[in-house]
């Protein structure tokens, strides 16, 4: 295969959602970085080159509407597009996703399956 494996960052404070997503994505042949926090995966998503983020809205010192806004607001047309996963109510939740930069909204909990083919969804959608 001649192209790059696509970067998922993937950030969630539940560490067994977090370290189930990043070995299914693996498997699914994506290269993934995880952030257990706001901070981190804003700092991550700022210094790396991804293809996709995935956030948790309900994270310790930055949630994930202010992370997406972050990464939207500071790498404009480079950012990378971003998926927002909650157990909230995703149409009420679905407005402040898209006004914070998000791509996509995902109600938790969800099947692998309907994960990867937003995922793939999402990474095959021209810029």
């Amino acid at each position: 295969m001649a192209d790059t494996k696509k970067r998922i960052l993937v950030a969630d404070d539940d560490p067994d959602l977090l370290d189930l997503l990043k070995m299914d994505l693996t498997y699914q042949g994506y290269e993934v970085l995880a952030a257990a926090n706001g901070k981190d995966a804003l700092q991550t998503a700022l210094n790396e080159q991804l293809d996709l983020v995935l956030l948790d809205v309900m994270m310790p010192y930055i949630d994930g509407y202010h992370v997406a806004y972050e990464i939207t607001n500071k790498l404009g047309a480079k950012a990378p597009k971003i998926m927002i996963m909650t157990s909230r109510d995703t149409v009420k939740e679905k407005g402040i996703a898209l006004m914070s930069g998000a791509a996509e909204v995902m109600q938790k909990p969800f099947e692998m399956a309907k994960l990867h083919d937003r995922v793939a969804a999402l990474l095959n959608k021209p810029d």
